[in-house]
């Protein structure tokens, strides 16, 4: 994830609007996968890493312009830099 998609959802969580490497929709340059989370009593979109499934956090339809989308992400998985 990129600090330039970073923005503050108010959900204290790190938000970001698209994964790094996104172009448009397309993620097959990223390094996450998704897959559907049915825990919790609710249905959710997890994302993990590509390389080794390891839960990153999830994905709502509920961000901003452009993609609408709103990655929360766990600060454990993220590198800074």
């Amino acid at each position: 994830y990129s600090s330039e998609k970073k923005y503050n959802s108010g959900t204290g969580w790190p938000s970001f609007s698209e994964a790094y490497g996104t172009c448009g929709r397309d993620e097959s340059h990223t390094n996450i996968m998704r897959r559907p989370d049915n825990s919790l009593g609710s249905t959710r979109t997890e994302v993990v890493c590509k390389q080794c499934d390891a839960h990153l956090g999830h994905v709502f339809d509920d961000g901003p312009t452009p993609s609408g989308q709103r990655f929360c992400i766990n600060s454990v998985s993220l590198n800074f830099k």
